[in-house]
């Protein structure tokens, strides 16, 4: 019997000791942890370098929350633009967007300054997606590389510039001085026009250049089948 006593009072003695005793907290990754450790020094917090580190290593774990992804309409924040300057250079884009990815690469910017006429050094070619990258990905979306030609329209740009280059030698005239010469029609009928007009007026006439396409088309049709019965009577 005492010696039963004696085993539960130490097993109560064993129980109050473990819970007494600091529990160890869950090991860290040494990379995480540091990122997360505030500059002793200086007494910041951390700096948006290791927050954009934490999240790489979220990504890489699976635990990163997606980003809000803006919605990115050409022809409302490109206001200065004409609907058909802008489908010229969205064109133009897609025939050196040749990994069909939706961007523009060294690489692919290497190709697209050699069919211009004006190839640029390596260091030239990273400068050029320097001035406006501005996510900072090394490459250029759609609307980065419509940044070239708004910044070239504002004077924005070095004359002697591989963008200003890449903008005067595309064959899209964005109606200024600076890229192709002179003040042209269009700049004159723009200036006489509210934007919202404008896009209703270039809407219209694609509308009537479709109409007058299918006309013909239906006209040619007509013709052939005239020229054909002819034939088999």
């Amino acid at each position: 019997m005492a010696s039963d006593e004696l085993a539960r009072k130490l097993q109560s003695r064993f129980v109050a000791t473990q819970e007494a005793e600091p529990r160890p907290e869950p090991e860290r990754s040494p990379v995480r942890s540091k990122l997360q450790e505030p500059d002793s020094a200086s007494g910041d917090s951390p700096s948006e370098l290791s927050a954009v580190l934490n999240r790489r290593l979220d990504i890489n774990d699976g635990t990163a929350a997606p980003r809000a992804t803006r919605v990115f309409n050409p022809y409302t924040e490109f206001k200065e633009f004409s609907r058909k300057q802008i489908k010229d250079m969205e064109a133009m884009f897609k025939r050196y967007d040749t990994g069909k990815d939706g961007f523009i690469d060294l690489m692919e910017l290497k190709l697209m300054m050699e069919k211009l006429g004006a190839p640029q050094t390596h260091l030239g070619l990273k400068n050029m997606i320097k001035e406006v990258d501005e996510d900072f990905d090394g490459k250029l979306s759609f609307r980065e590389f419509l940044l070239i030609f708004r910044r070239a329209a504002a004077g924005e740009l070095q004359e002697e510039s591989g963008l200003m280059a890449l903008a005067r030698l595309s064959e899209i005239n964005v109606s200024t001085e600076g890229v192709m010469g002179a003040k042209d029609f269009f700049e004159a009928k723009v200036q006489a026009l509210s934007q919202g007009s404008k896009f209703e007026a270039e809407i219209r006439e694609e509308k009537e250049e479709r109409k007058r396409q299918e006309v013909e088309k239906k006209q040619r049709q007509a013709a052939f089948k005239q020229l054909q019965s002819t034939f088999c009577s």
